[in-house]
């Protein structure tokens, strides 16, 4: 779809709960660099460091083309979506945001982001292409460039897996069957639980699946929640929890963070960026876990999910759309950037050649005892399936939280929960003024 028409279809906006917000100019001028003169862009980002990664580019390319960046640092997820839709709605946004994949859709819906295929299309052989597809939505537009991604994978306890007899499962019909195995051997433990508190483990469960949430046809959505690929996944996991396989408690809690640490719960289904919260959640485990590839539906295929990750997006306020277009390009495609943002953010870049060697030849402290960390996390981040993000994603996931985390405390049906969350999603969707289809 072209971008003309995507402007049609999302001409009503998503009505967000905005509050009072201070706004930071957006960069000046009426011409780019290469127009003359010098410019000055505004960049609101997140990650940690993002000012250090700025001052390279400030000293090298930035200097020669006199394009100088300042980073103002920001709250994330939806503080941030709602911040830089007042500061659009006022066309004070600044130049360049640090966007979560997830909110590109309702960034786009609220003509915050500029289509800057333009400037950044020679970029896209950087990127895996379920990465790349997050960033233009299923249409000819770019919205922006993606900077560090998360593809998911499965991490279990080396020794309590030797101790059990149990064999590292690679596909879900194994998992299942290592979570009963290990339950039968030891009622105690638990391989690993379903949780309700983070939506986007289960989303990217389902884009794995080949699940499409949001889709459009014409000028108009269509919402697959429900879809049979998220049925299977919501059935999967409703069994495990039915019948007391898995445990149903919500990840993140104390309780949580004492069970892997005691080996009360000897796996995870996580991402890339599992090492940094086991690092806090199980210390006394140092050194006794390894990561493998996420289970297949399929005995032989290759496909993850991606949880988590962003990208950098420029933004229809901007006075210097190709300069800034420029920058996003280098930040997330340059070596000495991507080494930057590794080093100074602790991201997993989305480009495919910054995933091994460098700041990542070495693997995380936590995982010592497996070298090959990254070049595994590599390979696995080659074959993330794409996504399918909607401009209510936000209203998505807190009916999952809401109905999911009920289900899961009841042992109750999954598809049932799944279907209020398609029903929510779809209300939503014509609740603020867009054309639904199915």
């Amino acid at each position: 779809m072209q971008f003309t028409t995507r402007r049609r279809l999302v001409a009503t906006s998503l009505t967000i709960a905005l509050g009072t917000t201070g706004l930071a100019a957006c960069g000046s001028g009426d011409d780019d660099s290469e127009a003359g003169g010098p410019v000055s862009l505004t960049y609101w980002a997140w990650a940690p460091g993002m000012d250090k990664v700025a001052d390279i580019w400030n000293a090298t390319e930035g200097k020669k083309a006199q394009i100088k960046v300042t980073v103002k640092k920001q709250a994330s997820g939806d503080d941030l979506v709602t911040k830089i839709i007042t500061a659009a709605k006022a066309k004070k946004a600044p130049d360049l945001v640090q966007a979560e994949y997830q909110a590109l859709p309702t960034l786009v819906s609220n003509d915050v982001l500029a289509d800057i295929s333009g400037e950044v299309k020679d970029a896209e052989s950087e990127f895996a292409p379920g990465v790349w597809q997050q960033t233009t939505l299923g249409t000819d537009a770019v919205y922006a460039v993606p900077q560090d991604s998360g593809p998911m994978m499965f991490y279990y306890r080396q020794d309590l897996f030797k101790k059990y007899k149990l064999t590292v499962p690679t596909t879900w019909d194994e998992f299942a069957a290592t979570a009963r195995a290990l339950k039968k051997e030891d009622p105690s433990k638990a391989l690993t639980t379903f949780s309700s508190n983070d939506s986007g483990l289960f989303a990217g469960l389902a884009q794995q699946a080949g699940a499409k949430w949001w889709t459009t046809e014409g000028e108009s959505w269509k919402v697959g929640i429900d879809d049979a690929a998220t049925k299977k996944v919501a059935e999967f996991w409703g069994g495990l929890v039915k019948d007391g396989s898995i445990d149903n408690q919500p990840m993140y809690t104390p309780s949580w963070n004492k069970a892997l640490n005691t080996g009360k719960q000897i796996a995870w289904v996580s991402a890339v960026w599992a090492p940094g919260t086991l690092t806090t959640a199980a210390p006394q485990t140092k050194g006794k876990w390894a990561m493998a590839p996420l289970p297949q539906w399929n005995k032989g295929e290759r496909k993850t999910g991606s949880w988590g990750g962003s990208s950098t997006a420029v933004t229809n306020d901007s006075a210097h759309k190709k300069a800034a277009a420029r920058f996003a390009a280098w930040l997330n495609t340059d070596s000495a950037a991507l080494a930057a943002l590794v080093k100074e953010g602790g991201i997993y870049p989305a480009a495919t050649a910054a995933q091994t060697g460098g700041a990542l030849s070495t693997a995380p402290e936590y995982f010592s005892n497996q070298p090959d960390f990254f070049t595994t996390a590599a390979d696995v981040a080659k074959t993330a399936a794409p996504s399918a993000w909607g401009p209510n994603v936000n209203v998505a996931y807190t009916e999952f939280r809401d109905s999911f985390a009920q289900a899961a405390k009841n042992k109750s049906d999954f598809t049932a929960a799944l279907t209020a969350m398609q029903r929510a999603t779809v209300a939503d969707l014509k609740k603020q003024g867009f054309e639904v289809t199915g």
